[in-house]
């Protein structure tokens, strides 16, 4: 899941301080009112921006970039003196409707697309494929829902309708997602944008329903990038104070178990757990487990950088830990991580700090009570 780039050019001269100044002013009275309004009912600016006339609401600003949602979903972050002939359009912001979005999808995917909605999801797949994908998107909504409103989350509504786009060739996913600006590596069949707020697949099975095997993939990749995109609409996660990126990828890997994606009706503890990250922790458990290793994944993605296999694992361990033995601490860490001030970065002293104010500094400790939940839980799905 990418993270989006944040620009840094800052208004110069007359011209540029008077944009500024118009831009946060009118910036100021909107957050006035949404503050004091539910947010659907924050108003709506238009401007030019890089030639393209945008509209939406500001999410948050500063003297140096706004953040602003646009009526697509999609994430603008710019610095004020970049945008020209900016107005007032609306009390309320209002995202397009499924019928503009739908249009926008096919104009830009060209002919062999159809867009399919269904409750919160517009899909854009390939003709024929109508009663693959949406429906699946949308029941994967209903679980997650689900799953975290029984266990006491209040969860936002999505701003937005939540897009997902089915590729339906290799050549069309590597120009989708170089679209997004970060092209798919090799190996990779699906990407969450955090930007454009856009799930990109490539169906690994080419659209033949007979073939299990590359479905299975596909349901994989789409429970995985589903679970991003869903937490960043409700509330778990912000997009625009993002966290960190253990949380993020611990909490989708964990969804993508039965159990989890699918609570209602696999309620075992086996059913809750990916023995595929549970035998690759394991692996890193036996070679040498130490406590540094929690205290850096904790303070900083770099982990993910260097060995991402190895992460992935940490991140779902922690995660499955957490949720399995301190519910209610885990849900006020993910309220810490989704609540920070906007517009600053997570710096791994904060990030240190958030973590032990609600879990404690110990990490010995908390190492040791890890490996021990690890190595009691059973290694395979009877």
């Amino acid at each position: 899941m990418p993270r989006p780039a944040v620009g840094n050019v800052t208004a110069q001269g007359t011209l540029g301080t008077m944009r500024i100044a118009l831009l946060t002013a009118w910036a100021l009275a909107a957050a006035a009112a949404w503050a004091k309004a539910e947010s659907s009912q924050s108003g709506m600016i238009e401007l030019v921006l890089e030639g393209r006339k945008i509209e939406g609401t500001p999410l948050a600003w500063n003297h140096r970039e706004v953040h602003l949602l646009a009526r697509d979903g999609r994430l603008w972050q710019f610095a004020p003196g970049e945008a020209t002939q900016f107005r007032k359009t609306a009390s309320r912001f209002r995202a397009y409707s499924t019928s503009e979005l739908r249009a926008t999808l096919l104009r830009e995917l060209g002919g062999g697309y159809e867009v399919t909605g269904s409750g919160h999801y517009l899909v854009a797949h390939p003709r024929g494929q109508r009663d693959r994908w949406a429906q699946r998107f949308e029941e994967l909504y209903r679980s997650f829902f689900h799953y975290f409103s029984v266990r006491g989350f209040q969860l936002d509504e999505p701003r937005c309708p939540l897009i997902g786009v089915v590729c339906r060739s290799s050549d069309d996913f590597i120009r989708c997602t170089a679209g997004e600006g970060s092209p798919a590596g090799t190996g990779v069949l699906g990407c969450y944008y955090l930007p454009s707020n856009r799930i990109v697949l490539y169906d690994a099975s080419g659209g033949k329903v007979g073939d299990s095997d590359g479905w299975q993939q596909n349901a994989a990749v789409a429970i995985h990038e589903a679970t991003h995109q869903t937490a960043f609409n409700t509330g778990i996660h912000s997009r625009f104070t993002p966290p960190p990126y253990w949380v993020v990828e611990g909490l989708a890997t964990m969804f993508e178990a039965p159990g989890v994606y699918n609570s209602r009706y696999n309620t075992r503890l086996a059913d809750r757990i990916h023995f595929g990250l549970l035998e690759q922790f394991r692996r890193l458990a036996a070679a040498g487990h130490k406590p540094e290793l929690l205290a850096e994944l904790i303070a900083s993605d770099r982990f993910f950088q260097v060995a991402p296999a190895a992460a992935y694992a940490e991140a779902w361990a922690l995660t499955f830990y957490l949720v399995e033995t301190q519910r209610g601490k885990y849900a006020e860490y993910l309220a810490r991580t989704a609540n920070r001030p906007p517009l600053r970065p997570y710096t791994a002293a904060e990030r240190t700090a958030d973590f032990s104010a609600v879990f404690g500094d110990d990490w010995r400790m908390l190492e040791s009570q890890l490996l021990r939940f690890i190595a009691g839980l059973p290694s395979e799905r009877n």
